[in-house]
């Protein structure tokens, strides 16, 4: 029974609403196998909800009313993902969801930047001291520069950001994501649908600078 707590995982994906939370969901689930492709979605009334958003008040407005809690395995883990409301109507059930996680993954929209929410939830991992992890979403829209994203991070949230990965143009020109850590380009298509993964010998290898150039 200890080896088996032991392999467990638990974290929160927090923001402010419509910055892209139960979508980003979807994609540790897709990682993780437990759906069989990324966007999952269920269509009724002309409308698109995902696996997470259960609920029929979730579904009618799109958001995210209630925490729950979605498991996957990874890397001999098991990971829980605490799926919590967005929605400032429903955030003491955010609260206290945050109480019962080891991290959370706090999302920042690129065209708005850090919101009113967004500042709220950041004050309670701080409280509880709860390690995060920022991740700038929909940066193929046409947003803010990452620069000026990090720049706001750490001046509103008042933390500091040592970047993992850095995207490769912005909105339409969008191409990718660089993943400092490992050195890999991780490409983006919108149109064709698919992803492919290429390692690099660094930041100035010439294939990188070709490919977004």
């Amino acid at each position: 029974m200890n080896a088996e707590i032991e392999k467990r995982r638990t974290f929160a994906i927090v923001s402010h609403p419509d910055a892209g939370k139960t979508t980003i969901t979807e994609k540790f689930l897709w990682y993780g196998n437990v759906i069989r492709e990324a966007g999952h979605v269920r269509a009724k009334a002309n409308r698109s909800y995902t696996v997470s958003d259960w609920m029929k008040i979730e579904q009618q407005r799109g958001i995210s009313v209630s925490s729950s809690v979605l498991n996957f395995p990874f890397e001999d883990c098991m990971f829980n993902l605490v799926d919590t409301p967005g929605h400032q109507d429903f955030c003491e059930d955010t609260y206290r969801a945050l109480t019962a996680v080891d991290a959370a993954l706090v999302l920042i929209d690129s065209v708005n930047g850090v919101e009113k929410q967004t500042i709220k939830l950041m004050d309670v991992c701080r409280m509880r001291h709860t390690p995060i992890i920022t991740f700038i979403n929909k940066m193929d829209l046409d947003g803010r520069h990452v620069l000026d994203l990090l720049d706001e991070i750490e001046s509103i949230l008042k933390i500091k950001v040592a970047p993992f990965t850095l995207p490769i143009g912005v909105g339409k020109l969008f191409k990718g994501v660089y993943s400092i850590v490992e050195n890999t380009f991780h490409t983006f298509n919108k149109e064709e649908g698919h992803q492919e993964i290429i390692q690099m010998k660094g930041p100035d290898d010439p294939r990188l600078v070709e490919m977004c150039g």
